[in-house]
């Protein structure tokens, strides 16, 4: 993939990178920007008139209103510019609302997700499924947060840091929805997202047989801003302890 062997070549070549502000805690770099682009140019000449969300240009309709290319050239820019070592280029493909088949690359670890509706779940061709663990208290659960957290959050993550086996924030919520799917995290439970920080791993964790919901228990879709996904019994007892 060309978009991933730019983002290698970069990320071992990161005091020559120039970064600029985008928000709050927020950062996009050249590598961001050149990813994307690639991105659009190989996917617009594979399926010509499809439309696409993209994290850095936004929405670009298509002349075929039904397709939707929904795009993260760079999730987890902040491990990146630090040299840390978990990100990820994420591809999901919309028809009709829905999310039908979608695919994620760690280009450092050389992992490859990446599944279809009605057709499962993959991990470098092997087949997976999330974890069958019941019990909150071995549940290994990853975040995703803005710095600014509510009171509710704030005291769910108390309490659930009291309850769960651990906590951890990656910086990437789509390696960490493939990670469920996966069964390496048990849970994600997530805030204040985007359409293409979940909707890869929406069809991924459906398709590796687990459950999500927003925070106020309903069935979640990709276009939520608040996510918790996992097994059925994890996704419940988290939700319970949001109140």
């Amino acid at each position: 993939m060309a978009a991933a062997t730019d983002l290698v070549r970069d990320f071992g070549e990161l005091e020559n990178l120039q970064v600029s502000t985008k928000g709050t805690g927020g950062f996009v770099t050249k590598s961001d920007m050149r990813a994307e682009k690639t991105l659009h140019y190989h996917l617009s000449k594979a399926r010509p008139g499809y439309s696409f969300l993209m994290e850095e240009s936004g929405s670009i309709p298509g002349e075929d209103p039904d397709y939707c290319w929904i795009v993260d050239p760079l999730d987890g820019t902040t491990n990146f510019m630090h040299g840390y070592p978990h990100f990820a280029i994420s591809v999901a493909l919309e028809y009709k609302g829905k999310i039908v088949c979608a695919l994620v690359y760690d280009p450092i670890k050389d992992e490859l997700f990446y599944g279809e509706k009605g057709r499962g779940c993959f991990y470098n061709h092997r087949r997976i499924r999330v974890a069958a663990r019941s019990d909150l208290t071995q549940t290994l659960v990853g975040v995703r947060f803005p710095k600014n957290v509510d009171q509710e959050l704030n005291r769910w993550f108390i309490e659930a840091n009291k309850q769960v086996a651990s906590i951890r924030k990656s910086g990437s919520s789509v390696l960490d929805l493939c990670y469920v799917a996966a069964g390496r995290l048990d849970a994600f439970v997530g805030s204040d997202l985007s359409s293409w920080d979940i909707a890869a791993g929406t069809l991924f964790v459906r398709e590796a047989g687990g459950f999500a919901f927003t925070f106020a228990g309903e069935k979640a879709s990709h276009t939520d801003k608040t996510f918790i996904a996992g097994n059925e019994r994890q996704t419940q007892g988290l939700l319970k302890l949001l109140g």
